[in-house]
């Protein structure tokens, strides 16, 4: 099969076409035929190294974190699935590969694809809504009448945050510039923040949760928009040695990530708030869950671009370039 993958981390070199063997399924996965992939800013960063510490690949790696396909082959202890089920997932760490032709997949990984949306739009979810879903509703526990505030609501992260927000009986801040905000205001945003004229700490108080996407700076001033009580759920780091302590790393690990959030983790309990860093994991529940949502027209998958699986070098610096309004996706089939 046909696969793109890195053979060293390298920020500047492009993904390299090469022929690979299609992967054997074990017993509790199953093979799908990929159709598209969706791509994300966390393959990038894989790729430049930035994650090698706590995520430390073997290569060659096959990259890509977003699947929708069909099945063909499952594996003797799989109980939900069968061949010829279309369906979709993001592969756990360290069985990612979707830029590929083919890809196996543990079946607690795996749903079944929402039945009213295409295979391109259906593998630009799962990443990213499994990231809003484990923000807002695992963590944050987002009840009806609180007020969230997501960063970057034009993002892949940010489209669909604000949906399942709105769904859980939020009110929904977000920051974009003004040429998003009929789109933001249509999927469901109450206050738009052109963050090139304003500051948003000057904007919002009293916030029950803010999801952090940007860098430093944004992060320090969010603590300053929660109400006590409130929670930061930071999707960009600093990680944490709460963090740490759930992927069972080394204790040097653990000394590392406490340094380099220490500051943050001061700062927030200075001011009564709860700060976590998430990693957003596999989980074919939840996704089942959004499979629902979606159906249901809850939520709708926003796509920015298509490309050509053979141009997926080109879709990858377009996501690098952070002009994408959703998720950027690559047609396989």
């Amino acid at each position: 099969m046909k696969a793109f993958l890195i053979k060293k981390y390298d920020k500047k070199a492009k993904l390299l076409l090469e022929e690979v063997a299609t992967p054997a399924i074990k017993d509790d996965e199953v093979l799908v035929e990929i159709h598209a992939s969706g791509l994300n800013l966390l393959d990038s960063k894989i790729k430049s190294g930035e994650f090698k510490l706590i995520l430390p690949y073997k290569f060659p790696l096959i990259l890509g974190h977003d699947a929708a396909g069909i099945i063909t082959q499952v594996g003797k202890k799989v109980k939900h699935f069968k061949v010829g089920d279309e369906v979709y997932a993001r592969p756990a760490d360290f069985h990612i590969g979707t830029f590929a032709e083919y890809i196996a997949i543990k079946e607690n990984d795996l749903a079944l694809k929402p039945k009213n949306i295409s295979m391109e739009e259906a593998a630009s979810v799962p990443l990213v809504a499994l990231t809003a879903w484990q923000a807002l509703v695992e963590v944050g526990n987002v009840q009806k009448g609180q007020k969230v505030f997501i960063q970057a609501g034009s993002g892949g992260v940010g489209t669909i945050a604000i949906q399942l927000a709105k769904h859980l009986g939020a009110t929904v801040a977000t920051t974009a510039s003004e040429k998003s905000f009929d789109t933001l205001k249509s999927l469901g945003a109450d206050v738009l923040i052109d963050y090139k004229k304003q500051d948003f700490e000057n904007v919002l108080n009293d916030y029950d949760l803010v999801l952090n996407s940007q860098d430093k700076t944004t992060l320090k001033k969010s603590l300053n928009v929660l109400k006590p009580g409130g929670k930061l759920i930071s999707i960009s780091g600093p990680p944490t040695p709460d963090f740490a302590n759930a992927i069972s790393a080394p204790w040097y690990i653990k000394m590392i990530l406490s340094l380099i959030s220490s500051a943050v983790r001061k700062k927030a309990k200075k001011l009564g708030v709860q700060y976590s860093f998430l990693f957003m994991r596999a989980d074919g529940k939840q996704l089942h869950e959004i499979t629902k949502l979606i159906e249901s027209a809850g939520i709708k998958p926003v796509v920015d671009k298509e490309f050509a699986f053979e141009n997926t070098n080109e879709a990858l610096e377009y996501v690098e370039s952070g002009r994408a309004k959703g998720k950027v996706v690559v047609k396989i089939r």
